[in-house]
């Protein structure tokens, strides 16, 4: 009878545990369900809606955080932009011979940018980069790789990394000689309406030129 009566309050105290454990890991998780759903909404306000990305609506972006030699990516048409704001030693290395020796297309004479983008940096502003991040050769996203040599080599000047083939870019979205992309990286119609704030898909003022003109992206 002790071993019984052991036994059926063991079970008991075992059960209350396990229903009180499931009920305290259930109201758990409701609260955090719950604070995801207020969460939700704040965070989403924040970006614009998924249909007036991929319709090509301009999007504004806040630059006033992006430190020198650091790149944000966000998406325009579905497609991801890269934004870096170069650094001083990063644009003067654009310029330099052990750069542009390199390159198959370094004076960007191909449209695979717009005309207020055909110059050493390919942007309106030397810092501010803006680049459509999507490879021309078959399409992978390129990585940012912005410090010389490491395992790229001791030739490497700084850009981007295409790992899938071994694509490779400068700082200017400008393609190696050499490698399988056979063009450089696509600049989006873009314009500052600030000092701070890019507006990408749209072009600066007196400025008619289409996106759907670039070679290849």
């Amino acid at each position: 009878m002790a071993d019984s009566a052991h036994s059926t309050t063991a079970d008991t105290h075992e059960t209350g545990g396990t229903r009180r454990d499931f009920l305290v890991i259930a109201g758990n998780a409701l609260l955090g369900i719950g604070a995801a759903c207020t969460a939700w909404p704040l965070v989403s306000s924040m970006n614009p809606a998924r249909d007036v990305i991929a319709a090509g609506a301009p999007i504004d972006v806040d630059l006033s955080s992006l430190k020198p030699g650091q790149q944000i990516l966000v998406l325009w048409r579905s497609r991801p932009i890269f934004i870096v704001n170069r650094t001083p030693a990063e644009l003067k290395k654009l310029q330099e011979p052990n750069d542009t020796g390199l390159l198959r297309d370094p004076q960007s004479e191909v449209e695979q940018q717009p005309p207020y983008a055909q110059n050493w940096h390919r942007s309106i502003k030397p810092e501010y980069l803006v680049l459509v991040g999507i490879c021309t050769h078959l399409g992978c996203i390129p990585e940012f790789t912005p410090e010389p040599g490491g395992t790229l080599g001791p030739g490497w000047p700084g850009g981007y990394f295409c790992p899938c083939h071994g694509s490779k870019y400068d700082l200017s979205g400008r393609v190696f000689t050499g490698v399988p992309a056979p063009y450089n990286l696509p600049v989006p119609p873009h314009r500052f309406v600030n000092e701070t704030t890019v507006r990408i898909g749209e072009n600066p003022p007196n400025v008619a030129w289409e996106f759907g003109s670039i070679v290849q992206i």
